[in-house]
Formats: C-alpha cells, sequence, structure tokens
C-alpha cells in the first residue's frame, strides 16, 4: 500500500492528463469564497483520496474532530484509477465535488491553468508558510500570480540507492562517484568483475530521462512556456543514457513489476528513485535486509544539485467545497503541522513535504534494512534542495513524445540532439507553444 500511492506519484509525469476543452473557469459554479484564517469551523466536509493516503486523512480526521468540537471530517478513498476522471468532470461541471481533494504534484500546474477559477485560494491560511515547504512542491502548485492555488504533502526526494555487496565484490566506493561520469567509470569496472549492470530502469517511460533533466534545473518548459526538451541540459541527460546502454551497463525493464523483479534478483548495483523505493524495498524484498546503502546523487558538475524529484502529492480546496472554512482548516492541519506530517510518516510513510517536520528525531534514527544507516537523514537533508521547473498544461503530452525520443536514441542509437529536436518540433505541433532559442 505504502509503495503504490508514492508510485502513482511517479508515474503522474508519464500518464496523460484527462483535461478536455481550452479553458475552463470552473465550470457552472460560484466563485472561490476568501478564506478567512479566523473564521469559526463547523459542520462537516468530505475529503477524496485514495490507499495509504486515505488511510492516513482518515486517521488525522479523528484527531482534528478532538480538536474542534462539532466538526465531521468523512474521508472516502475514491480509488486511484477513477480519481481524475470524477475531479475533471466536477470541475468542468461547477459540481459533484467535495470540499478537499487529493492531486498530484505533476497534475497540479495543469489543473490550476485549466481551471483557474475551479480551486480555493490557500494563500490566507498557508501563504506566510511558503518558506517551511518543499520549494520545487510550493512552486509547481502555485498559480501565475504567486497564490498557493494546492497545499504541498508529500515530496519524492530521490537518492541513489545501492547493493553493498555487489560494489564490495567489485571493489568500488560508493562514495568516491561525485560526478556521472564518475559513476560510468565505477559501472565498467563493477560489469567486469561481477557481470552486474549499473542501473535498472524501464527506459520506454522516459521517467529516468525527465529526473536527470530536473537535476539540472531544466524541465520539457521553460517559466515562458517555451519548449526546451532540446535544450543543453537535455541533449547531456539523454547522451548519458546512450552512454549507459552502449557500454551495456543499462539493463531496460518492463514497467513496475519488471523494476522490482530486476531489483529482487539483483541485475544492477545501483538504483536511481525517491525515497518511498525505501517502502518497496522493505516491504517486497525483505530478503535483501542489509545488503543495501544510499547516497546522495552525483552531479552533472562537481558542484551541481544531488537530487531530484519523484512524484509526490497535494491536497486542494474546490472552488465548490460547501465549507470551505473547514476544509481549508483541515488542510492545514494535516500538511502545515509537524505532527501530523510525522505521523504519516510513521505510520503511513509518507515523506513530509513540510520542512519543519524532517527536523524530527524520526528522521534521524537508524535504519537495519540499510545496515543501520540513518536514510531519512539524507533524504531530509536534500529535500529542500530539490530544483525547481516549469510544468505546462501539456506536460503529459510532451512526455509522451519524449518518452519516444528517449528510446530512439538510448534502444536504437538515434543521435540525441536530432532525437530531441525532433521531439520539440513534434511539441510545437501538437501545442502551438515556441521552441526556447
Amino acid at each position: 500500500m505504502k509503495r503504490r500511492f508514492a508510485f502513482i506519484g511517479m508515474t503522474a509525469v508519464l500518464a496523460a492528463t484527462t483535461l478536455t476543452g481550452c479553458a475552463f473557469s470552473g465550470g457552472g459554479a460560484a466563485p472561490a469564497a476568501t478564506l478567512d484564517p479566523d473564521a469559526q469551523l463547523e459542520g462537516e466536509i468530505t475529503v477524496w483520496s485514495w490507499d495509504v493516503g486515505a488511510t492516513a486523512l482518515e486517521r488525522l480526521a479523528g484527531e482534528f474532530e478532538k480538536q474542534h468540537a462539532g466538526t465531521t471530517v468523512k474521508v472516502v478513498d475514491v480509488g486511484y484509477d477513477n480519481a481524475y476522471d470524477k475531479i475533471s468532470v466536477g470541475l468542468q461541471a461547477g459540481s459533484g465535488l467535495p470540499d478537499v481533494v487529493t492531486i498530484e504534484t505533476d497534475r497540479a500546474p495543469g489543473y490550476i491553468s485549466e481551471f483557474p477559477n475551479g480551486f480555493t485560494d490557500l494563500t490566507p491560511l498557508i501563504g506566510d508558510d511558503k518558506a517551511d515547504f518543499d520549494p520545487f512542491k510550493w512552486s509547481a502548485q502555485s498559480d501565475e500570480n504567486g497564490h498557493i492555488i494546492m497545499a504541498p504533502w508529500d515530496s519524492g526526494t530521490v537518492g541513489l540507492y545501492y547493493r553493498s555487496d555487489i560494489l564490495e565484490e567489485a571493489g568500488v566506493d560508493p562514495d568516491e562517484a561525485q560526478t556521472w561520469d564518475d559513476l560510468v567509470a565505477a559501472g565498467e569496472q563493477i560489469k567486469a568483475k561481477t557481470g552486474h549492470t549499473l542501473l535498472s530502469t524501464d527506459v520506454s517511460t522516459g521517467g529516468l530521462f525527465q529526473m536527470l533533466l530536473q537535476q539540472q534545473g531544466q524541465g520539457l518548459f521553460n517559466s515562458d512556456g517555451e519548449i526546451t526538451v532540446n535544450s543543453p541540459e537535455a541533449v547531456k541527460a539523454l547522451t548519458f543514457l546512450q552512454t549507459l546502454n552502449a557500454k551495456g551497463l543499462l539493463k531496460n525493464v518492463d514497467g513496475w513489476d519488471g523494476r522490482v523483479g530486476s531489483a529482487k534478483d539483483g541485475d544492477s548495483a545501483f538504483t536511481v528513485e525517491a525515497v518511498w523505493w525505501i517502502g518497496t524495498l522493505t516491504g517486497e524484498l525483505p530478503e535483501l535486509s542489509g545488503t543495501y546503502g544510499v547516497r546522495e546523487l552525483p552531479g552533472f558538475t562537481p558542484d551541481g544539485a544531488r537530487t531530484t524529484n519523484n512524484g509526490g502529492s497535494a491536497l486542494a480546496v474546490p472552488a465548490q467545497a460547501k465549507n470551505p472554512a473547514l476544509a481549508a482548516a483541515f488542510v492545514d492541519f494535516a500538511l502545515a503541522d509537524t505532527d501530523s506530517q510525522v505521523s504519516m510518516m510513521s505510520n503511513e510513510g509518507l515523506f513530509p513535504a513540510y520542512l519543519p517536520a524532517l527536523k524530527d528525531p524520526l528522521f534521524s534514527e537508524p535504519d537495519d534494512y540499510f545496515g543501520g544507516q540513518k536514510v531519512y537523514e539524507l533524504f531530509a537533508d536534500q529535500t529542500a534542495r530539490i530544483p525547481e521547473i516549469t510544468f505546462t498544461t501539456d506536460n503529459a503530452e510532451a512526455g509522451d513524445i519524449v518518452a519516444n525520443a528517449v528510446v530512439a536514441s538510448v534502444l536504437n542509437g538515434a543521435d540525441p540532439q536530432k532525437s530531441l529536436d525532433d521531439a520539440a518540433a513534434q511539441i510545437a505541433t501538437a501545442t502551438g507553444r515556441e521552441i526556447a532559442n
């Protein structure tokens, strides 16, 4: 359950967002209420989420009700498969949505742009807390005026997991690889001495490519909405992946089951993944306890960023909420509160986007699965350093096109610059956006 909730945040980068039409103001709904932080809280709200997210909010709902007599918080597990269809239809119709909805970070910019009047501005309640949240999440979930529309929930801070037993056999020190070029050299030594590849990934998704791109502070679009999939940073990321495959250091797998199976079989020495991968390892590969370690990513330059993002979600209050004051107060209680965030980490494995929570002793505890390493301390340190990038309503479509370019170069040997130039041209034709100079 922990793995599923975190993993769906990652797949949102890869899946098409179901939003029809060009621009909606929120259907026939009345304008969103302006929040009053001092409003009296009473009545009932309904909250939509799924899997462990719903479990966490259900537990917190009881605590919230104890602190606010006369209130009721009803949490509904709407299931992931139908959640976005229901949210999109409700926004278009201007009715049918609850008081609070869960939306993944990568989908948030599309909804905010397509439905500029579809959600309640949370700035009056949590705007002063901006410095306390993962800056990437805050940026991705704010509107063009800088108003926070969806409150950050959990982060997908990425690290470099490694099999310590494989590295020991190969005579490789994982901490010596400070750049990606260093890691390639280590991979060649690992392959020569043990036969294991360096990394396992599903090339067809383009997911690893997008993580490497964000690590360099670059997205598929720039802040002006121009296409940047063929930028120097993108070419560098794609060339790196192509090099890995050409050297026999990349294990291409099929989907989620392929990734888990590859880890279980020990195909590769390293895995580039978010903090939630810990839940997958401990839950699905318990027999490998004591063989894993984790560290920050190598940089593209010695002084470059050492992390990126993959996954995470937010809570939003639709403009059509029947009790927006109570809804926003519950969001504030759940997400802008150290005790609440720490409890969700401890009970449901949801890594906080709320930075003060990361100072809790929980994140400094040694983990037996990782040989006593304080793994969460590493991710806590890196979360505030995730490079910010721009999302647009066309990210999903652009991601599909870019994934094809990744396959063309990595698996079929096409020139990275040409593949990405072609992808940029296709995106321009499909979206009407300009290609950045």
